[in-house]
């Protein structure tokens, strides 16, 4: 068998005749050159980062990146396993532990205190300690966290910036700015009603109350921000989600002293007219919920823009200040398609953050720039079976079917709703669902999975952490999730390390053998 492959993957690496001693050769300088390229990653950049960003690809792990590392071959029209994604070349990797607390798997806002502020907390919680009491607003005050490296960024004279194509007021970026007992409290209805009366203040009011100097925010969820007697400016059907009637885009601009160069839009068209020339602060929320996957994006009326295109706006707007910046961008529907036991859905939103990461390193000097590009968790997406070489990622196994001759999808979910079930009725039924004449390819395509519920759960194995730039070494093992958030702090000397900016080259020293 192995005699047959070398050849065949010789032909789809090189696309030349082959012999077989060929194909040892060629693996062979692949080996020299990778060798050559891991001896000049040893030349570390020990500069002081002035500029941070940080991609986080929520429920982006090793399966799904694989998964969609093929995807980006194949959809050139080659085998796939011969591609990389943009951030696969980074010069430094290390894993991250991701369990809180009070759980050995994570859920996103626990994940984003360790990110953003290096300490790890209680699940279902924003910016507190995990002393806190969850649903318990009376004890935010008293268990809030200090400041995270978005706010350490902007007392270091530093701008920043929040991207993501999820609420805004979803788990990850909410970490930035709000502090709670409980992520799920979005705009006012979310939070009981004796909470309410005693002070309790919601994600999306926090957003307006503590984000005055952060220059550009973009992502969805626009229906916290409205009052309920509002419409929605896209969706004349829908109306604002608020009850307590107040505006919060008017007072995010009036935050600004309605200065002209505060700037709020809703729509592709407003993105796309901004004039950086005339504007200062940014507001975009362009969906009342998430914003779409990037497989429903070109069909929205209103249109929106892509991950790469807020990136691409932020990073402009945020160059121009000379003492640096702060840049989170999120890929968030990553993993609400995972949810859904939906792949396609998860891997060309993949592609989409890939696309998004390879934009700011067209446009950022890595001597003074610290891109780091991680995962809050893992996702329940598995990749199975002995398929060939360029078998279509979203087909079927073309090389086994299961002791009833029944195929199997390459991708499946341990759980979720593509459980073994009857789809018209959500039931669960004592055999797989039979592929064979389904088209597994189809946008809307639920994966099979294990054990049906409503959605998939996340998982809890560790997640990748790709570096480059100014102390990127710094990743280099398996960490804590939070130490990515002291690596970013060192590299830039803010916060904690604002006096550890003496930078030496590290000794090294021969580890003894026993």
């Amino acid at each position: 068998m192995a005699m047959r492959i070398i050849p065949i993957l010789f032909i789809i690496y090189s696309s030349c005749a082959v012999t077989n001693a060929a194909s040892i050769e060629y693996w062979k300088q692949k080996g020299r050159a990778e060798i050559d390229k891991a001896l000049s990653d040893q030349q570390y950049n020990t500069n002081r980062a002035k500029n941070v960003i940080m991609f986080i690809g929520d429920g982006l792990d090793l399966p799904t990146i694989t998964a969609s590392r093929i995807l980006k071959g194949q959809l050139k029209g080659n085998p796939g396993e011969e591609d990389q994604l943009s951030f696969e070349t980074f010069p430094h990797v290390g894993f991250s532990k991701t369990y809180s607390v009070d759980g050995q798997v994570v859920d996103s806002s626990a994940a984003a205190n360790a990110l953003f502020f290096g300490v790890k907390t209680k699940s279902e919680t924003l910016g507190v300690a995990d002393t806190v009491t969850h649903l318990d607003c009376s004890t935010t005050e008293e268990n809030k966290l200090e400041s995270n490296i978005m706010e350490e960024s902007i007392m270091a004279g530093k701008s920043a910036g929040i991207v993501t194509t999820s609420r805004i007021t979803h788990a990850t970026p909410a970490a930035l700015y709000a502090h709670l007992a409980s992520r799920r409290w979005e705009d006012d209805t979310d939070i009981p009603l004796q909470q309410r009366s005693e002070g309790c203040i919601d994600i999306a009011r926090q957003l307006v109350q503590e984000t005055a100097d952060v220059k550009v925010i973009l992502g969805g969820g626009r229906q916290y921000f409205y009052p309920n007697d509002i419409s929605d400016p896209e969706y004349s059907n829908r109306n604002g989600n608020r009850e307590d009637g107040r505006n919060l885009i008017e007072e995010w601009l009036a935050s600004h002293d309605n200065d002209s160069t505060a700037r709020y839009v809703w729509d592709k068209a407003g993105f796309d007219a901004i004039d950086l020339a005339e504007v200062d602060f940014l507001l975009g929320l362009f969906e009342p919920g998430h914003m779409k996957y990037e497989t429903e994006r070109e069909d929205d009326e209103a249109g929106e823009p892509s991950l790469e295109e807020m990136v691409e706006k932020a990073l402009q707007m945020l160059q121009e200040n000379q003492n640096g910046y702060f840049l989170m961008a999120e890929g968030g529907r990553i993993d609400h398609a995972h949810h859904e036991n939906n792949a396609y859905k998860a891997l060309t939103d993949t592609l989409a953050f890939e696309r998004a990461i390879q934009k700011a390193l067209d446009m950022v000097n890595l001597k003074d720039t610290l891109i780091i590009v991680t995962s809050d968790h893992a996702q329940a997406m598995s990749f199975v079976g002995y398929t060939g070489i360029g078998n279509p990622i979203f087909g079927l196994n073309d090389k086994e079917v299961d002791d009833e001759g029944i195929p199997w999808s390459t991708l499946q979910y341990t759980g979720g709703p593509g459980g073994a079930i009857e789809r018209d009725t959500f039931r669960a039924t004592d055999s797989r669902r039979d592929l064979t004449n389904v088209d597994t390819a189809d946008p809307d395509f639920v994966q099979p999975a294990l054990f049906l519920r409503p959605k998939s759960p996340h998982h809890g194995q560790d997640v990748p952490i790709y570096a480059i730039g100014p102390m990127a070494h710094m990743v280099h093992s398996t960490h804590e999730e939070s130490y990515i958030a002291h690596v970013m702090r060192y590299a830039a000397c803010i916060g904690d390390y604002e006096n550890d900016c003496s930078r030496q080259a590290p000794r090294r020293k021969l580890r003894k053998q026993d």
